[in-house]
């Protein structure tokens, strides 16, 4: 494994799971956890009960800014605290920081979740917990969001899976495999 911090004890063995919203995050995280047992962490969910509120909360009485703030300081800690075995399912957000991008690396294997915008505003035109997506064009604002942190998801990920055409147990044997090559496991 090629590691870009030389100075780390022992390699964290985690799956961190990034991409948009409504690419399918959460449920993999929580289907990965049934199939290897590791413990599921979402960001999102941490980052409301440590902060007592939504994230549409957070970010309107603290501002976006605040809000990727919190998802650096919680990728610190989780380091810090060398969490291991944990299936870390992120915001869509998380990769946004370039100081994220490395912080995530460092964390695990990361694996980008990708689907095409159709799919995303499919998979998020109920939710009311988004607040990137409530304004007038929400698919312009997917396409626009998607254009911006298409590189941001590249330059974090190990691996790249387009979810729109598999089943979820097809991606979760695509990441489990290529998370066990990637930790020279068998």
């Amino acid at each position: 494994m090629d590691n870009d911090y030389p100075d780390s004890p022992e390699p964290m063995h985690n799956i961190v799971l990034i991409g948009f919203m409504g690419c399918g995050k959460s449920t993999m995280g929580r289907i990965l956890r049934k199939k290897i047992g590791y413990q599921h962490t979402d960001t999102d969910h941490v980052i409301e009960k440590e902060a007592g509120m939504s994230i549409p909360k957070i970010f309107e009485q603290q501002g976006e800014e605040s809000f990727r703030d919190m998802e650096t300081a919680l990728l610190k800690k989780l380091i810090e605290q060398q969490c291991s075995k944990h299936i870390i399912s992120t915001g869509g957000g998380m990769a946004v920081r370039e100081e994220n991008q490395a912080l995530l690396r460092e964390l695990g294997f990361v694996v980008w979740l990708e689907c095409p915008p159709e799919d995303i505003l499919a998979h998020t035109s109920k939710s009311n917990n988004r607040p990137l997506l409530q304004c007038d064009d929400p698919m312009a604002a997917v396409t626009s969001l998607l254009e911006q942190r298409t590189p941001m998801y590249e330059q974090a990920a190990h691996l790249k899976i387009n979810t729109s055409e598999l089943e979820f147990d097809e991606i979760a044997c695509g990441i489990l495999e290529s998370a066990r090559y990637h930790y020279g496991t068998t």
